[in-house]
């Protein structure tokens, strides 16, 4: 999920085939999964799994506490034949790719998916990347208090709950109508006093380093001039960063042409709601779309006209854990899809095999091909099996 650090996983053999529809296993397909912390690491694990793969998995580096929790306890329930947890950074990484896998799972950013992809082109491997981007929330002027006051706990949620932003899923910027958007900012100032009362209640930034990416985003003084709430920066108090409304940042800035991946949440207003439809077209697919509305002309273009891995109305987020729904991004925020079964399928080789006995010949398919074959074929062609029938037996009609 761009951003945080990238996890590799791979598995050893060949995927799991389904011979004509069954699933069966024949030998074991090597995976390799590469991935963060550490949901996003058991769920295509258990498909892969399921699927009849050995798999190697590379937690993410940036998160060594996830990393050696997962190494020890896969490592004590698991066949450590089947399945390996493999530690280390970008150099291990790269190793990794090195080698012949039947199948690769990349979580990360664009920038290193593009190495991964790069390497496993080597040996024509095929690969499946998850990879995020700035995921839009379009907020239509909702009607009543109820359903305002909802809209707004949910969008909190889905930017500022237990990981800070920091998901790939995560609202990256809210598009509203000029009309609306002081409500709309009213709403979600008094909203973020109640539930954040203190920096203590927010989780922190993964690592120095990406702390100093989203403070650098607010250096930017045309960026800085937008904030209207929060902005407070503690480097000592464990890289926290308070919650940050932004109104109207410039388009070209980093933080509207880059993942922000943090507790920061920029706000566009656009002339008519409608508009946000183009606003969002013009940019690079994201994993996700969100849209608060009771409009269903609104529901219906949003879902025809723009292209992300998913559409979530009303809510956000929440759709990670529906495992009926296939997960997974489209263009830039990725391909290929799990969740459910579609992890399996996902790890999963269709092979088609076709069973036939003896009993029955057509000497029509081998030559020599007579006047009285050409006129068979021609007749099955046209789909007219009355005339093949009597052609067949000599018959004139």
């Amino acid at each position: 999920m761009g951003g945080a650090g990238e996890g590799l996983g791979a598995a050893g053999g060949v995927p799991g085939e389904r011979a004509g529809g069954a699933g069966a296993a024949r030998g074991r397909p090597h995976l390799l999964l590469l991935e963060l912390p550490p949901g996003l690491s058991l769920e295509p694990l258990i498909g892969a799994i399921a699927a009849g793969n050995a798999v190697a998995l590379k937690p993410s580096e940036l998160a060594p506490a996830t990393a050696r929790f997962l190494e020890e306890n896969i490592g004590e329930y698991l066949d450590a034949t089947a399945v390996k947890v493999i530690q280390g950074g970008p150099a291990v990484g790269e190793q990794l790719m090195e080698h012949r896998w039947d199948k690769v799972l990349f979580t990360g950013c664009p920038r290193v998916a593009r190495v991964v992809m790069a390497a496993a082109a080597k040996h024509l491997t095929p690969v499946a990347l998850e990879l995020g981007g700035k995921c839009p929330c379009i907020f239509d002027a909702v009607a009543g208090r109820r359903n305002l006051q909802t809209s707004v706990n949910r969008v909190i949620f889905a930017k500022w709950s237990s990981c800070a932003g920091q998901a790939c899923i995560a609202i990256d910027y809210v598009l509203v109508e000029e009309r609306f958007a002081p409500t709309l900012i009213k709403v979600l100032k008094s909203t973020l006093k109640r539930f954040i009362a203190d920096s203590d209640q927010m989780a922190r930034i993964v690592n120095g380093r990406h702390f100093q990416r989203l403070s650098n985003l607010l250096k930017d003084p045309a960026v800085a001039a937008s904030v209207l709430h929060g902005g407070g920066l503690d480097a000592k108090n464990l890289r926290s960063i308070e919650p940050t409304i932004l109104l109207n940042p410039p388009l070209d800035s980093a933080i509207m042409t880059e993942e922000i991946f943090g507790p920061l949440l920029p706000i566009i207003t656009v002339k008519k709601i409608e508009d946000s439809i183009a606003f969002v077209r013009a940019r690079p697919k994201p994993l996700a779309v969100y849209a608060f509305t009771d409009s269903a002309p609104l529901k219906r273009r949003i879902v025809e006209e723009t292209s992300s891995g998913s559409v979530t109305f009303n809510d956000a987020v929440v759709q990670f854990g529906v495992d009926t729904l296939p997960f997974g991004g489209v263009g830039q925020s990725g391909f290929g899809q799990y969740h459910g079964k579609y992890s399996f399928e996902m790890f999963s080789h269709k092979k088609a095999v076709l069973r036939r006995g003896f009993l029955v010949e057509a000497m029509l398919r081998y030559p020599p091909w007579d006047e009285q074959k050409i006129a068979m074929m021609r007749h099955l062609f046209r789909y007219d099996y009355v005339r093949f029938i009597f052609t067949f037996l000599g018959l004139r009609r």
